[in-house]
């Protein structure tokens, strides 16, 4: 199986790092810039489940498509999405599965009125990682998973050929029948702490240690799970005790990627992350007042960065 991975990043020089260890046909579509990087120093894996350096991997440039590929991992940014489609729409054939990572849903309605529903399947990992300053992919934490699926809930002939591919590379990689639900609840989760820890700056433990903290961190939580229910997809049982875990855990030093981003100055994710809850709460008239304040914090450090 062919598969293009779009980036090599964090996250797609990770999973596709992973892939192509494991002697799988991989090849990622990269700018110039990063194109060079990988050429001279190699995609340069430092994790906790090992460190490797795969010198010189395949790349590919927008506009150099020869041949279709049989799966692409998408793994951009959510504001880079129009940029990533363009990029890699020449290596869509017929039967080709689109995989995307993005955070939020609404690229999934992006990429179907692009490439068609049969295309686009539903996909979501979990996984702490970041480039370094020598633009190294550097895992921070142990946690590396990614599932996959058909948005129909099927275990399609190709989701199996998939599953195979997924389950060589040396991260948790599985098929799910339940994906559009798996990244409802992702989204709940993540709204939750980087909307919570961007608006206070501070890691969980910070927040869970002031006056009230708790209650604000679990109220985010709520307020991102009544959207998802008023959507068709309650957060589950065990997804809930799961996560009151991790969002009020003494001491704890998770932060989300859009608190790091900010901290840099960085573009961030607040439209996809947190405006599109805002807009689905209003679509079914239901009340997110902690939402709303996010909202507008993340929205004045876009305008002031601009």
């Amino acid at each position: 199986m062919r598969i293009l991975v779009v980036g090599a990043g964090a996250i797609g020089g990770y999973f596709g790092g992973r892939l192509l260890q494991a002697g799988n046909d991989v090849t990622f579509l990269v700018r110039a810039k990063r194109a060079a990087e990988l050429a001279g120093a190699g995609l340069v894996i430092k994790s906790p489940h090992g460190d490797i350096t795969l010198k010189n991997p395949p790349t590919l440039q927008a506009g150099a498509f020869t041949e279709k590929f049989d799966a692409v991992l998408l793994s951009c940014k959510a504001f880079d999405l129009d940029d990533a489609i363009a990029s890699f729409a020449p290596a869509v054939g017929p039967d080709t599965a689109i995989i995307p990572m993005l955070n939020g849903m609404r690229h999934l309605d992006v990429l179907e009125q692009k490439f068609g529903a049969a295309h686009v399947m539903g996909g979501q990992c979990q996984i702490a990682a970041t480039l370094n300053a020598q633009r190294e992919v550097v895992q921070m934490t142990p946690m590396q998973a990614l599932s996959f699926g058909e948005r129909n809930g099927s275990m399609s002939a190709r989701l199996q050929k998939l599953a195979a591919v997924m389950a060589s590379g040396n991260f948790d990689g599985k098929p799910s029948t339940t994906i559009l639900h798996d990244m409802w609840e992702k989204w709940v989760f993540l709204a939750t702490i980087a909307g919570a820890t961007s608006v206070m700056r501070a890691a969980i433990g910070d927040i869970i240690a002031a006056p009230d903290g708790r209650d604000f961190i679990l109220g985010v939580r709520d307020e991102c799970a009544s959207v998802a229910s008023a959507n068709g997809f309650a957060p589950r049982a065990a997804f809930l005790e799961r996560t009151v875990g991790m969002l009020t855990a003494v001491g704890s030093k998770l932060t989300a990627s859009m608190f790091r981003d900010i901290l840099i100055g960085a573009p961030i994710e607040a439209d996809q992350i947190i405006g599109d809850l805002i807009a689905r709460a209003d679509a079914a008239k239901m009340p997110v007042p902690k939402l709303r304040v996010i909202y507008t914090h993340l929205k004045t450090y876009e305008n002031a960065r601009a």
